[in-house]
Parts: C-alpha cells; structure tokens; sequence
C-alpha cells in the first residue's frame, strides 16, 4: 500500500472541498429548477414543496453522517451535526440569502410549518435533556414526520400568484432528472465536502466533537445553502423559507428519528450547554420574526452571519485558536 504524506493528504482533500462545493453548486441550481416545474405542474404550493421535496433532498447528507456516525460509535457526531446544522441553516444559510435580496414571505404561508418546527425543537430538547433517544423514540418521531407530510399534502395551500414562472416550465421528464441530478449532487457533493472537512480537521488536531458541530454542520447544511442561494436569485423566497423551516424539521424528526430508530442515540454532555440555548434561542428568533411578517434585510444577514461566526469561534477556543 502506498503511504501518503500529510501534505499530499492534504492536497487531496482540499481537492474533495472544491469538487464537493461544485457540486452543491450544480445540485443546488437543479434542484430549485425542478421543484418550481412541480410546484407548478402538480399545482401544489412553492411552500410546499420547499418544505418537503427539496428539504428532504437537501437534508440527505446529514441523514447519511449521522447514522454512519452512530453505527460507528460517534454519537457526539451524530447529534451534534443536527444541532450544528439546525443553526447553520437559520444563521449561515439564512444570514447568506439575505445578502443576496432582502427575503421575505406571508405569516399566513408558513404558520403551521413554524408550528411543526418549533414542536420538533422541543422534542430534541427534551430528548436531549432525557439522556439518550430510544429507539421506541426514533420511531414516534419518524411517524411523526410521515403525518406531517401527509397533513401538508392534504392541506395544501394554493397561491399561483407566488408560484408564477419565467416561461414555460419543465417537461415533467426533464424536471424529474433535474431533481433527480439536483439529489446526487447534494448528496456526492456534501459527502466529499464532509470527508475533506474530516481529513483537514485531523491534520489540524480539531476534536471530533468541534468536528460534528461546526465543520461537518457546514458541509451538511451547504446543500440547503445553495439551494436557498439558488432561489433567492430566482426570487424563489417560498421556496426559500419551506426549505429552511423543512429542512430543521427535517434534521429532527427525521434524521434523529430514523438514527435512533438503527441504534439508540447517546446525547454528549457537551452539547447541553451553550449549543442547546443558541440552537433554541435562533429558532424562536426566526419564527418570531417570521409570525411577525419582520423581512431579512441586508443588515439582518450580516448580524446572523457575524453571529454565527462568533458561535463558530468559540467552539474552538483552547484547540486551534
């Protein structure tokens, strides 16, 4: 076998990164293309399908590490990727497309999903504040999920005014490639931008712990990043907002369900500190902006960015820094 040096370890896994955001790139662009052509074509609400198609397809990376996190006795990971991503999504994601046109969209549209979003947040909490996830708890929240998109199918709010195209849309065909490319993009993507995330964390000497919250979040979130950045320059903003508020609901009922259902998931002490109140506290602040129909300007995207950025910071105080 041949041994590679950390250098050219190194070299390979910042080719992993930049291939990796390519990727997301071009998934990101082809997923929003799809999911307007269905929106359209099967007259459901852009709301909806943001809240479910793309934020399913967006939130398969953090499916995939945290259960292969678990399984191989990672569970710090494995949780502190959902929690690290749920802030991501708000801060990061959210703080970015805000810099790209000011976002914002009717309380009326999105109430409910903010509801089932800020459930799910208790939920984990509670769950974490429990100790561990059974499996029995895993299940309860996998069904949970599965009635959710059920109640948003059977209640879909129509609104062709939101939902109006440039054009013609895509031939149903052509839009299920689109979205199916747009998944395997995310998915490959994000996997080589994690996997070269891991790699740069161990020749930096970063613990796995501040690997899972911050590094691994990113990457798992740059899905949603991109996709949302795609439908802001669209002026995509429902879809925008269904896939941020999907994804975190996403992230728990779904990905914590489903990796507690495989194995019972442990909940690290280290995340019941300041990451819980931050991950709690950003999710309130978002809904409440949003019930109060407050737009995300320009200046709203750099305060979230700067704070995720001092959040980002301060887990590596006494590592890196």
């Amino acid at each position: 076998m041949i041994e590679l040096s950390t250098y050219e370890v190194g070299v390979l896994a910042a080719g992993a990164i930049v291939a990796g955001i390519y990727l997301l790139i071009i998934g990101g662009n082809l997923t929003i293309d799809a999911a307007v052509a269905i929106a359209s074509r099967a007259n459901l609400s852009p709301v909806f399908i943001g809240a479910t198609i793309v934020a399913f397809g967006t939130s398969l990376p953090e499916l995939f590490t945290s259960i292969n996190a678990n399984l191989q006795g990672f569970p710090g990971i494995s949780l502190g990727n959902i929690v690290g991503s749920n802030i991501a999504n708000i801060l990061f994601v959210m703080g970015a497309s805000a810099l790209v046109c000011t976002l914002a969209v009717k309380s009326s549209l999105v109430a409910r999903d903010l509801i089932i979003m800020l459930t799910a947040t208790a939920v984990l909490v509670a769950g974490m504040l429990f100790g561990v996830f059974e499996r029995w708890m895993g299940f309860v929240m996998f069904g949970a999920l599965a009635a959710f998109v059920a109640w948003q199918f059977f209640n879909n709010d129509i609104d062709t005014s939101e939902a109006e195209l440039d054009g013609e849309p895509l031939p149903a065909s052509k839009a299920g490639l689109y979205l199916l490319g747009g998944f395997a993009g995310l998915a490959v993507g994000s996997e080589m931008l994690v996997r070269g995330a891991v790699v740069t964390g161990g020749i930096l000497g970063v613990p796995e712990a501040i690997i899972g919250l911050t590094a691994v979040a990113i990457g798992t979130s740059l899905p949603e990043l991109t996709a949302s950045i795609a439908a802001a320059l669209k002026k995509e903003t429902d879809i925008l907002f269904g896939n941020i508020i999907g994804s975190n609901t996403f992230n728990i009922l779904w990905i914590v369900g489903a990796t507690a259902s495989v194995k019972p998931l442990a909940v690290d002490s280290s995340l019941l500190g300041l990451e819980l109140v931050v991950v709690v506290g950003v999710t309130v602040l978002f809904a409440a902006m949003l019930f109060m129909n407050k737009p995300l300007t320009r200046n709203t995207g750099y305060a979230f960015l700067a704070s995720y950025v001092v959040f980002t910071l301060y887990q590596f105080r006494g590592t890196v820094l």
